[in-house]
């Protein structure tokens, strides 16, 4: 296995419906949507195994203070090879001088970004609307 990581928005439709849907999130229904929205996030950063996309994490930000990662996930066929914390890395780097980094974890997902270095806010809870899609 040798994985490549990439600074790039242009992602094939079917890549990204491959691995949106290789973790069971919805919005892999919707690839061409999720194509554009590549296009317009601030930073995006992804992992290869060859041709294969297996990883990608993208962030928003206000330009110089904020930093709000929206994606990170791996395929997990490839879980345990690190390419999470190592998308992780890349981004801390690249928003080092800003105020903040934040992130919205599940439960299940706080562990892993408390071992990234991420620290949960005592004062703060994440709110989100969902639209449901059928």
């Amino acid at each position: 296995m040798n994985i490549r990581y990439k600074d790039t928005h242009n992602f094939k439709k079917e890549d990204l419906e491959d691995l949106f849907l290789s973790v069971d999130w919805s919005s892999g229904h919707f690839p061409e949507k999720l194509a554009v929205a590549m296009q317009n996030f601030k930073t995006v950063y992804s992992a290869w195994d060859g041709e294969k996309l297996i990883g990608l994490i993208c962030a928003m930000d206000d330009g110089i203070m904020n930093a709000y990662v929206h994606y990170l996930l791996v395929n997990p066929a490839f879980h345990g090879n690190k390419i999470g914390r190592t998308l992780v890395s890349m981004m801390k780097e690249h928003y080092k001088d800003y105020l903040r980094i934040a992130v919205i974890a599940y439960n299940d997902e706080m562990h892993f970004y408390e071992n990234c270095g991420f620290v949960k806010s005592s004062d703060a809870s994440p709110m989100f609307i969902t639209s449901l899609w059928t």
